[in-house]
């Protein structure tokens, strides 16, 4: 069954549809509710929420974009709704204070070779909030300062920023020091 007539199943309420896009989607959307909430249990209920507004809210979903990734700005959304609820509340600079970052530099990501993708998960996760988020966004799930900006509510100059911060703080997260240790 192509993806077109699943959604369009969906829409019209076809249960066993729902289950089918739900089955192939929510172990993605896990994934992605995991990275911003840590706890499983507050990730797997998030990605329910998520798909029961997905659900609902169907008949808004034009395809311009992959059914994939418009659910994945979704459970973005709600992970971070959650987190607010929670008093888990995002940092923003302050806007006085900010400087435009060169945006060549955004795509400089570079580390040394003996760096694991667990290690830079677990220096991400080390980040200040404010820096975490934005770089999650932006490295992880490929969102651009436009998306973040109007993900995170903060303006595109604050999430270029913050990016370059977090890059920074990242980058001396993952230094090797004395003798190839981190410690």
């Amino acid at each position: 069954m192509f993806q077109v007539d699943i959604i369009e199943q969906c829409k019209q309420n076809n249960r066993k549809a729902q289950l089918q896009l739900y089955n192939q989607y929510c172990d993605g959307m896990y994934s992605v509710a995991k990275r911003f909430l840590k706890d499983a249990d507050d990730a797997e209920d998030v990605v329910q929420e998520a798909f029961i507004k997905a659900f609902s809210k169907l008949n808004q979903y034009k395809a311009e974009v992959t059914f994939g990734a418009w659910l994945k700005r979704i459970v973005v959304n709600k992970s971070i709704d959650f987190l607010k609820s929670k008093k888990q509340q995002l940092v923003e600079l302050d806007e006085v204070h900010l400087k435009v970052v060169d945006t060549s530099e955004d795509d400089k990501w570079s580390v040394e070779d003996a760096i694991t993708l667990s290690d830079v998960k677990k220096a991400i996760n080390n980040l200040p909030e404010k820096y975490q988020y934005v770089v999650m966004l932006y490295l992880i799930d490929g969102y651009d300062h436009q998306e973040i900006s109007e993900i995170l509510n903060i303006s595109e100059v604050a999430s270029r920023t913050q990016l370059s911060r977090g890059k920074i703080k990242l980058q001396e997260l993952l230094t090797l020091k004395k003798n190839g240790t981190r410690y």
